[in-house]
């Protein structure tokens, strides 16, 4: 009674029963099994084959017949032959699924990064765009050259205009001072008068 209940908790471990199968290196046996189906689905593998079944045939054919050990309908090549298939058919599938297990991380692994690109590339498409319409506001350097031209250019008018101005305040001193005599008034403009109020303060 105290063994039987024993048995049924289920807070212990229950105890193996039957019989152990050794353990298998999953991944040690599928590059095995992916190395044969690598190599059974090659050129040299048929040709091997083919030589060696004609050999066989050759030989359990023309041989002596106490030579031969598969006389005529080769039941032990059939048996061998069936043997091979019947392994390298499970091989084979192995080696696909393996294959397939692969292409499936390798198509996960794609779609990941393409989902980073595509995110990265909208990322720059919207600094690009806030470049732009940041770049709306900042003065070009066509605009700078063209403002520095136009500052240039009314830099030269005033210098002349000045200079017209200092001539014509010779000309004006030059009978005074020959003469003695006034002389002729005549219309100054309002820049004339600042530079006569320049030439006070001075």
């Amino acid at each position: 009674m105290a063994d039987q209940r024993r048995a049924e908790r289920l807070d212990q471990p229950r105890e193996p029963r039957g019989v152990r199968l050794p353990r298998i290196d999953q991944e040690t046996f599928g590059r095995w099994s992916e190395g044969i189906a690598r190599g059974m689905g090659t050129a040299n593998f048929i040709v091997y084959m083919t030589v060696v079944i004609a050999l066989w045939f050759a030989w359990n054919t023309l041989a002596p017949p106490n030579l031969q050990f598969d006389p005529y309908t080769f039941t032990f090549l059939t048996l061998v032959l069936s043997l091979q298939a019947s392994y390298a058919a499970p091989l084979i599938l192995l080696a696909q699924n393996r294959q397939a297990d692969r292409d499936r991380v390798a198509l996960e692994e794609d779609r990941r990064r393409a989902t980073l690109q595509k995110a990265d590339t909208e990322y720059l498409a919207r600094e690009i765009a806030a470049l732009r319409i940041a770049m709306g506001e900042v003065a070009t350097r066509d605009f700078l050259r063209s403002e520095l031209a136009r500052l240039a250019e009314e830099l030269d008018e005033a210098a002349q205009r000045r200079q017209q101005r200092l001539e014509r305040r010779q000309q004006e001193r030059a009978p005074q001072r020959s003469g003695g005599g006034e002389p002729l008034d005549e219309p100054r403009d309002d820049l004339d008068g600042d530079y006569a109020r320049d030439d006070r303060e001075r």
